[in-house]
């Protein structure tokens, strides 16, 4: 989740909420690659998840990040939620899943050295206290009790608000995990094309990234239990978003997309002010009940844009959001597969000729079943495996033409990042199908032993 917005003075013209996202067009030279990824801690002794305070905590794990690894607190209502440092923050999600947000880096070799020193970080930390860190999609035992809801205003807010929408809004927030990639656009034009490409696919990224078969301690009948639990959350700032696909469609069509999602909260003076169900329609007018007579700010704004939930997303760029959590290696194999995917024009176009004659039906079919059956889903003449296997292609042919060496100029480009997905593509399997083998197998249907296998 992310963390209050700041710096953006007063709403004066309708045009500036369109303008706030036109802001971050950046010529190509200047693109960056921000890799986030969220995961569960656990104590090893008795495999149940980190509360917030205490010798063997979440709070213990960031007090040691602070001062053993150079990061800065980030304090909400005395509490210690955040870190930040260099461009980077790691943040709480609701349920304690800890988060990396990636500095904008050039290149996903950047982006791995970076999520492979946090992670070695944060194992230094979690040795010593006796705790560990699992990539799942989804918690596979614990159920919602069993997760102490982090102290964060904004946390609160929604904890109330998800149990009125939707049926699975709390169990996304406590018990699910995501990896995801942030990346630029130079223009209007080249954020629809992104957007476009983004929404069509998030699918493949969610088949071949599926890694939460479990849920409630067994078998959960999907091979992404985060994919299901993001079709049953809250209608009104979820889903695949058909409108992007009309004709038109830009920066103007977002804002009203995004004024029409009703408000969570609005941030004053450290504070999280309910807002829940409240319009930023009415917020523009000086009518919002939370604060009459008060106008927005960009902030606000920028605010209530973290507070809408779709595939992808648009801010100042874009967000690909479709992927469970997953193993290590799987945490640079997403950011390489959506830059091969758009950082290139040619590989760019070729995506969006493979896509641009489906209809919204056959995108949200495809949603479905890749959360439901992963590779081995098919939609009417569409087969998932088939059609990750060109997607991964074009991404692999992205990656080439950008030419970025890596080690020293050892390693010729980005390509390598992508091996996790072809090993799918050669087996058919992805993560999900592994962990359902070991739990009918070696395992004995014994699915404590997953933290012991899977932990980094």
């Amino acid at each position: 989740m992310s963390i209050p917005q700041s710096g953006g003075g007063p709403i004066e013209r309708h045009e500036q909420l369109a303008e706030y996202l036109a802001d971050g067009c950046k010529p190509k030279e200047d693109w960056r690659i921000g890799t986030e990824h969220e995961k569960f801690g656990f104590c090893k002794d008795t495999l149940k998840p980190l509360p917030y305070a205490g010798e063997r905590s979440i709070q213990a794990v960031l007090e040691g990040l602070r001062d053993g690894h150079g990061w800065d607190p980030l304090i909400e209502g005395g509490n210690l939620i955040g870190l930040t440092k260099g461009g980077a923050n790691i943040s709480l999600e609701p349920g304690g899943q800890l988060e990396l947000s990636g500095a904008p880096l050039e290149t996903i070799h950047e982006t791995c050295d970076e999520v492979n020193a946090h992670l070695r970080d944060v194992k230094d930390i979690a040795d010593k206290i006796g705790v560990g860190f699992i990539g799942l999609g989804a918690a596979p035992i614990w159920k919602h009790e069993d997760m102490p809801l982090m102290p964060k205003g904004r946390y609160k807010l929604m904890d109330s608000y998800m149990q009125k929408v939707g049926t699975m809004g709390t169990t996304m927030m406590r018990r699910t995990c995501t990896v995801q990639v942030n990346l630029d656009f130079s223009t209007e034009a080249d954020m629809v094309q992104k957007m476009r490409v983004a929404l069509a696919l998030q699918p493949v990224a969610n088949a071949l990234f599926a890694n939460s078969p479990f849920l409630d301690g067994k078998p959960n009948g999907v091979k992404s239990t985060r994919g299901l639990v993001w079709r049953n959350l809250d209608d009104a700032r979820t889903g695949m978003l058909p409108f992007v696909f009309d004709e038109g469609f830009g920066f103007e069509a977002w804002v009203q997309y995004a004024l029409d999602v009703p408000m969570y909260f609005v941030y004053r003076n450290g504070e999280y002010i309910n807002a829940l169900g409240m319009s930023f329609r009415d917020f523009l007018k000086g009518e919002l009940p939370a604060l009459p007579g008060e106008t927005p700010t960009l902030s606000d704004w920028a605010d209530h844009l973290t507070t809408v939930f779709p595939e992808a997303r648009v801010k100042k760029f874009i967000e690909m959001r479709g992927a469970d959590g997953g193993p290590w290696r799987r945490l640079c194999a997403l950011p390489a597969f959506w830059v091969g995917l758009t950082y290139d024009q040619s590989a760019l176009d070729a995506a969006w000729d493979l896509v641009k004659g489906w209809d919204a039906e056959t995108r949200e079919d495809l949603r479905v079943a890749a959360s439901e059956q992963g590779l081995q889903a098919r939609v009417g003449g569409i087969s998932m495996h088939e059609l990750a296997r060109e997607v991964v292609a074009i991404s692999e042919s992205g990656l080439k033409a950008r030419h970025k060496p890596g080690a020293g100029g050892l390693v010729p480009d980005e390509t390598h990042f992508l091996n996790a997905l072809k090993d799918s593509l050669d087996s058919g399997k992805v993560p999900a199908d592994e962990l359902l083998a070991r739990y009918n197998g070696a395992w004995g249907e014994d699915l404590s032993r997953i933290y012991s296998e899977f932990a980094y």
